[in-house]
């Protein structure tokens, strides 16, 4: 499944009401926060690492940047080939500790 169809097919269950950028800022926080509370709770409270949870927190995540996509009127591809791009620029020869403290002006 590509992103763009991932994203048609995730925003038949957003309503109306939720198509709100707070929402859509809000909500993958809060998902993405879920993620790192089972992982912490696994390296600091002796909690087992659920696998099948951590895969449903990881859909939630990408449930809200579908809906963050969709009202910016971009797509989860394009998102992705930019950040592939932004990526090749700034590591062209794959990942450097150096060119990751000391990235170019205008770098994000």
């Amino acid at each position: 499944m590509t992103g763009n169809e991932y994203q048609k097919l995730a925003m038949r269950t957003a309503n109306p009401e939720c198509r709100r950028l707070t929402n859509a800022a809000l909500g993958l926080a809060g998902e993405a926060g879920e993620v790192a509370d089972a992982i912490k709770k696994s390296v600091f409270q002796g909690h087992p690492l659920d696998k099948d949870k951590m895969i449903k927190e990881a859909g939630d995540v990408a449930w809200y940047l579908a809906l963050l996509c969709e009202i910016l009127h971009v797509t989860l591809d394009e998102v992705f080939d930019t950040n592939i791009e932004k990526l090749k620029r700034r590591y062209p020869d794959g990942f450097d500790p150096e060119k990751s403290m000391h990235r170019r002006e205008g770098d994000v």
